[in-house]
């Protein structure tokens, strides 16, 4: 399924670990918005290890899952690219 993850995270070095590990999961699609391509069991690894590296009270992190519909539906403008399904991400 295709997974969006955007972020809000004010501290430079949180920020920097939650990208790294973002990019061990998929690809960047715009400076705070990750997409992924995962099944249940890799999105509960990847939550997991955004959870060790987020500060709750200061931190905004959000999943959004595209079913399989909406994921045909997804539009772009400009020089946006369309992710594609990776045989494998190192995670």
């Amino acid at each position: 399924m295709l997974i969006v993850v955007s972020y809000d995270i004010p501290d430079d070095r949180r920020r920097l670990q939650l990208s790294k590990t973002l990019k061990d999961f998929g690809e960047r699609v715009q400076w705070s918005v990750f997409e992924c391509h995962l099944d249940d069991h890799q999105l509960e690894r990847l939550r997991r290890r955004m959870l060790g590296l987020i500060e709750a009270k200061e931190d905004s992190v959000r999943i959004y899952r595209l079913c399989a519909s909406c994921e045909r539906n997804l539009e772009t403008l400009g020089r946006a690219e369309r992710t594609e399904d990776p045989d494998i991400y190192i995670a």
